[in-house]
């Protein structure tokens, strides 16, 4: 009887965290108001919307970002869950790492040849209701800042 708890208790233990990224599946849009960047300058207007789909031991994402409507900036990767570098195909960084710390926190680091441009955590709130980005960031001419980005659930 003892086993049959054991090995229930190491399967629930197990399924958890797979079952909590599935949750964080779905499209998340960014809240200005609730957003911020160290240096003062967030920009006014700001429209980032994500889509993210959570699979084992991955994520695929899609974000587009309209807050200059006449030049979106689209940004999408598929990178694994295992603190693994994975490739980017954007301008600012070329590789990827993430790594969940618990069920509902992810570290993400964005790099260019190895070297950090953006270390971040992504925190989804426990009623699946909101995300929030925060971390610091090299700005392409060098200067960092701290950052914050809330965004809501859409879908």
């Amino acid at each position: 009887m003892m086993k049959f708890w054991m090995a229930a208790v190491l399967a629930a233990m197990t399924a958890t965290p797979a079952m909590a990224k599935d949750a964080h599946s779905g499209t998340w849009v960014s809240n200005e108001a609730k957003s911020y960047w160290s240096d003062g300058k967030f920009p006014k207007g700001f429209k980032l919307t994500i889509e993210m789909k959570f699979e084992p031991n991955k994520l695929v994402y899609h974000a587009v970002n309209t807050t200059r409507p006449e030049t979106p900036y689209i940004n999408d990767f598929v990178a694994t869950l295992d603190d693994s570098v994975s490739p980017m195909d954007n301008p600012r960084f070329n590789e990827i790492r993430i790594k969940p710390l618990d069920a509902d926190t992810l570290q993400v680091l964005e790099q260019k040849n190895g070297d950090v441009i953006v270390g971040q955590y992504w925190r989804f709130a426990k009623d699946g209701k909101s995300l929030v980005r925060w971390g610091i960031g090299k700005a392409p001419d060098g200067k960092s800042k701290a950052f914050l980005e809330w965004f809501d659930r859409v879908k």
